[in-house]
């Protein structure tokens, strides 16, 4: 079986971003996607979603962003990414599920099924929405009513007629209370205070929060996302949500879950119909699990104090959309740094070898 010079694993904007400019250095590679088609995590949003209510879709490299219209995101995206695609010839192979990679005398080999590759280095572009995280509490399963997290969210219809307990401090629990609450009975309970931003948010507050995360994953530690210490903020479509008082009504978390709703450690009680879980999602990164690449403290260091993309503890490996490039705009500037690291460690492996 021949080596490639690279494998790339993912094929969202990420993964796209790190082959485009893999294919203009003239990398031979194969881009591996688990959808049967184009448009990564994208394909699977709920069908409310349109163009203009998302934070923004960042143009691919060498490419104009999709209209903030009234399309359906999960339609215009991979749409959007199916013509990169096929303009830029990219060698994606669909659906292939990575299970894991493993390094077999200094050539890196990743399995899925049966089939295999051999390659020099790789690119991890999986993202994080194939690992929502659900947390646990006592009597989640006796709970009758319905139970679904972000991944499985249906749009806001759904939800008529319902209570529903919106669970999570970030932007996709605001986001869902401002769908619902003018639909129907909400309560919003998160496990810290949330932070409101007040002041607008500048280049700089933007630089400040990426370095932040940044910190993190220079530390070792587990990455937090961007969005997680930008704070939050309401946009046009939430301000009916705001004027109900969906968001001013917030609870802290409860204590227990029970049959027909939730229980507070001071005996308080609040019947649902439903409870959506808006607990995010963790890098889905299980497949590297044999390349020993996590650190002491539970993350994936990277090079250039968190700025970079290359492991620490491989620089065969990059990483991106993971940390300070779980973003639009910094998966597609990831996407540069991966093939400029992919580079620089096919140069090194030339050099040792002769």
């Amino acid at each position: 079986m021949s080596i490639l010079d690279s494998v790339v694993i993912g094929a969202g904007q990420a993964g796209l971003s790190a082959s485009f400019h893999l294919t203009r250095l003239g990398i031979g590679h194969v881009v591996l996607d688990g959808d049967t088609e184009p448009g990564g995590a994208w394909r699977h949003r709920w069908d409310a979603l349109t163009m203009r209510d998302v934070h923004g879709v960042a143009e691919l490299p060498g490419d104009t962003a999709p209209p903030r219209d009234d399309q359906r995101a999960n339609l215009a995206v991979p749409a959007y990414f199916a013509a990169y695609e096929r303009a830029h010839g990219l060698p994606v192979e669909r659906p292939v599920r990575v299970d894991r990679v493993e390094d077999e005398d200094g050539v890196l080999v990743v399995r899925a099924g049966e089939r295999r590759w051999r390659s020099r280095t790789l690119v991890n572009a999986t993202g994080t929405w194939t690992h929502p995280f659900l947390p646990h509490y006592p009597g989640m399963e006796t709970f009758v009513g319905e139970q679904l997290h972000t991944v499985d969210y249906p749009g806001p219809d759904h939800f008529l007629g319902m209570r529903v307990a919106v669970v999570g401090g970030g932007a996709s629990a605001v986001q869902f209370l401002g769908a619902l609450a003018p639909l129907t009975d909400t309560l919003w309970v998160t496990r810290r205070e949330p932070v409101w931003r007040t002041d607008d948010f500048t280049p700089e507050a933007g630089a400040a929060a990426v370095a932040l995360v940044e910190r993190r994953v220079a530390e070792g530690l587990p990455p937090e996302s961007v969005v997680s210490v930008t704070g939050l903020m309401l946009r046009p479509q939430e301000r009916e949500a705001e004027r109900l008082g969906a968001y001013a009504a917030r609870r802290p978390m409860f204590e227990r879950i029970e049959p027909d709703g939730l229980r507070w450690a001071d005996g308080s009680f609040e019947r649902v119909d439903a409870i959506l879980w808006a607990t995010g999602f963790r890098p889905a990164i299980a497949h590297l699990a044999p390349l020993r690449l996590r650190s002491a403290a539970g993350g994936i260091r990277l090079d250039r104090d968190g700025r970079g993309t290359a492991a620490v503890a491989d620089p065969r490996i990059q990483l991106v959309g993971y940390g300070p490039s779980a973003s639009t705009i910094g998966a597609n500037r990831a996407g540069r740094s991966a093939a400029t690291g992919v580079r620089r460690a096919l140069a090194e492996a030339s050099v040792r070898s002769r």
